[in-house]
């Protein structure tokens, strides 16, 4: 009966729903059961209430069938009254069926309560277990079997219930560090290493994610992050050396548990300390099978193929892949073609055979000859003074470096702010299968004035302040005037300059110079004047040079004092000078300012003559050679030497100021500003015809630091050959700062056999190194 019940009620309810999509629907009524119920209230406790309707202005939603009723007719079986009588019998309605439900579950429990009436409830050890919620001792489902009594014992008052801290069997120590410690494990890794060019674990050490952290993380989700950073490292790692199908497996491992402290005093249970490890399976190492560039003919015929590094069979290495396409891309633009552009190559691994087959499209463009000179922007001079600068001329056969160093003499003016050069197609022809290409100058000139200053400081030569002010454009192309300064103890002087840099030519420069000078030395005191001419080919900060030269004419006219010995004082006279100037040097060294190996050597010669009174002509001569050697990277052992001789004249010919002298920073350290050599009865000296000096140094760096020992050399002479009797030595040691513009200098010195006079210790602060 009530699976008929439920499928006749499913039957209507599907025929309401279908029905619905075609008419509005009402509330239905309320059944009479319902009523009766509503009626009775309270009398009767266990009445089931009745569904509350819903109100009658709600339109309630559209619902489409599941299947429509036709399916739904065809899906029943047949069925009627004559198989089974129940069917003809009328339904209750849904109130008075929910009524017999609730009967006959009130009717079941009072069975059940019969049933346990005289039966005691279930104890353990004598303790009776409480009931239920509900009151039941005995459930329908029976409760889990309790084998502790305390769990059947019954709570403490909660004013007794007595609370203890947990006994921790690890004591948490008070500011503990709750990070992790770790260390790192490769294994795996020993066969590549050694096939390799380079050390692969030192490269993974240098990247790692693990190493950086210093063995110390957060947390273990850290580790594991940084666990999965480097295991994508290793992969790509063997994979830049040709292992394509290298396996890289990570895991974290605990070392065994530690008892105690290590004193006999138990501490209880620490946890070991973990391993990150990374376990690598590197695989076969792929070669290239093949290898084919894509280009067409050039001149040379193999011009490419004669420059290209890699070969079939080599194992296939990023880094050299990447060189040898850098060198065609660098090599097609020196020989002729500016406008070559490497492709985007492609390899095909096969993993059956561990090889790759390598594919390079190279564009080489036309065949190029030097044309014209282009320039455009902010000018700070025009075409014309670039064609100065310039290595080349038309018709050349296009080299980049030609182009480079066009674009380092221009920066090295000083000019410019940026500036740039390339070259720029024109389609003329050059014959013989070429084309005339224009070098395209951008210009963006740059403020043209400039401040300058350097402070110094010598033992005899006092403070020495310079300053200097600079127009390196005021008469184009590069005409410059220079504007200095000298502020110091012992000497002030005032000068102008006027210089034109690639002057007619790349690297040579012209100057005119006057100038005027007050010097106050133990050796001589003087007003001069001087006005002088020099072209020269010399290095520059940016442009050293292996040959230089220079030659030039003075006019000097000074009011200086000098000992006569004749008279037993100092007396003043005035000199006119008229003097030829004329230098060459070599230098085969590494740096301008700081030099760490190669040597220099430069001789200087000057014809001159004093018309003081008579005219009396003579030569100064002098000659200096340095040389650097490296120890190690951070060692270099520095010499210098020094001869000079003046020929043609006695020494009270000569002007105190055009005699040699030595002693100071630049010369022989331990003594003071021009201190050695022959002296007056005043122990002053009075220079020489000849000098001699030597000095020897060893130059440690570390970082932009230096420590730098020396022992230095020397002694000037009356005669014009200087003898090398009489040698006086000074010794010292001296600190560097290393700059971008050089060196600073801070050197102390002692002379070794002191005489009276002479100071006990020297110190000597400039910039550069002292030779």
């Amino acid at each position: 009966m009530p699976a008929l019940l439920i499928l006749s009620i499913s039957w209507l309810a599907c025929g309401h729903i279908a029905s619905a999509q075609e008419r509005t629907v009402s509330p239905p009524p309320t059944p009479p059961a319902a009523e009766a119920q509503d009626a009775a209230g309270a009398a009767e406790p266990d009445a089931i209430a009745a569904p509350t309707p819903p109100p009658p202005e709600v339109q309630l939603p559209e619902v489409a069938p599941i299947i429509d009723e036709d399916e739904f007719e065809d899906a029943i079986p047949p069925i009627g009254a004559e198989d089974d009588p129940e069917l003809d019998r009328p339904l209750e309605s849904i109130a008075e069926f929910e009524r017999q439900q609730a009967e006959r579950a009130r009717q079941d429990r009072a069975r059940q309560d019969a049933d346990s009436e005289g039966v005691a409830p279930p104890a353990v050890d004598g303790t009776p277990i409480p009931a239920l919620a509900d009151g039941d001792t005995a459930e329908p489902i029976g409760d889990a079997p309790i084998s502790d009594g305390e769990l059947a014992a019954p709570l403490p008052a909660l004013e007794d219930f007595n609370v203890e801290p947990v006994e921790f069997a690890e004591p948490e120590e008070e500011g503990r560090d709750r990070s992790v410690e770790y260390s790192v494990q490769i294994t795996g890794l020993d066969g590549p290493d050694v096939r390799s060019d380079i050390d692969l674990g030192d490269l993974f050490h240098d990247l790692s994610a693990l190493e950086e952290g210093d063995g110390k993380a957060d947390n273990v989700a850290m580790l594991r992050a940084r666990l999965g950073a480097d295991a994508e490292l290793m992969q790509r790692i063997l994979s830049s050396e040709g292992y394509y199908d290298a396996q890289i497996e990570t895991r974290i491992d605990r070392a065994p548990v530690a008892e105690g402290n290590g004193n006999g005093q138990g501490q209880g249970r620490r946890r070991g300390p973990l391993t990150a490890v990374i376990a690598v399976t590197p695989g076969e190492r792929y070669t290239f099978s093949d290898i084919t560039i894509k280009a067409e003919p050039t001149v040379p015929p193999r011009l490419i193929e004669d420059n290209f590094a890699l070969k079939v069979g080599e194992p296939i290495i990023a880094e050299r892949v990447q060189g040898a396409e850098a060198a065609i891309a660098l090599k097609l633009p020196e020989e002729g073609y500016p406008f070559a552009k490497v492709g985007q190559r492609d390899i095909l691994l096969d993993g059956a055979t561990a090889e790759g087959a390598y594919t390079l499209p190279v564009t080489i463009g036309p065949r190029s000859r030097f044309g014209g000179i282009e320039t455009k922007g902010d000018l700070a001079f025009d075409a014309e003074h670039v064609e100065v600068l310039s290595r080349f001329g038309r018709g050349d056969l296009y080299d980049s470096r030609k182009v480079d160093d066009l674009r380092q003499a221009l920066v090295a003016t000083g000019l410019f702010s940026n500036v740039a050069v390339e070259p720029k197609q024109t389609g003329e022809s050059a014959g013989d299968g070429t084309e005339y290409v224009t070098v395209d100058v951008t210009q963006d000139a740059g403020p043209p004035r400039t401040i300058a200053g350097t402070a110094g400081y010598g033992t005899g030569e006092g403070i020495r302040l310079v300053a200097s002010w600079t127009h390196r454009n005021l008469f184009p192309p590069e005409g410059a005037l220079i504007v200095r300064g000298v502020a110091g103890t012992q000497e002030q002087s005032l000068g102008v300059t006027m210089r034109r840099s690639n002057a007619g030519r790349r690297d040579k420069s012209f100057e005119l110079v006057a100038e005027a000078t007050r010097s106050r030395y133990d050796a001589y005191n003087a007003l001069t004047g001087r006005v002088g001419v020099r072209w020269a080919y010399e290095s520059t900060p940016l442009w050293q040079k292996k040959f230089t030269y220079a030659y030039g004419a003075d006019l000097i006219a000074t009011r200086e004092d000098d000992y006569d010995f004749a008279l037993g004082e100092r007396t003043n006279d005035f000199y006119t000078i008229l003097g030829l100037t004329g230098q060459v040097g070599m230098d085969r060294t590494d740096s301008l300012l700081d030099p760490t190996k190669g040597f220099r050597l430069t001789s200087l010669i000057q014809p001159e003559g004093s018309m003081r009174g008579d005219f009396s002509p003579y030569v100064r001569t002098q000659i200096d050679a340095s040389g650097y050697y490296p120890v190690t990277d951070s060692i270099v052992l520095a010499g210098r030497l020094r001869i000079g001789s003046i020929l043609g004249a006695a020494r009270e010919k000569l002007a105190p100021s055009r005699r040699f002298y030595a002693g100071g920073g630049g010369s022989v350290r331990g003594f003071g500003y021009q201190e050695l050599g022959p002296k007056d009865p005043n122990n002053d000296p009075i220079g020489g015809r000849s000098l001699n000096e030597a000095a020897v140094e060893a130059r440690y760096r570390f970082g932009n630091f230096g420590i730098v020992g020396f022992v230095d050399a020397g002694q000037v002479y009356t005669s014009s050959r200087p003898d090398f009797s009489d040698l006086r030595y000074g010794v010292g040691v001296g600190a560097r700062y290393y700059t971008n513009f050089g060196p600073m200098r801070f050197d102390i010195a002692t002379p070794i056999d002191r005489q009276p006079g002479e100071s006990k210790i020297a110190v000597y602060i400039s910039i550069g190194q002292a030779f």
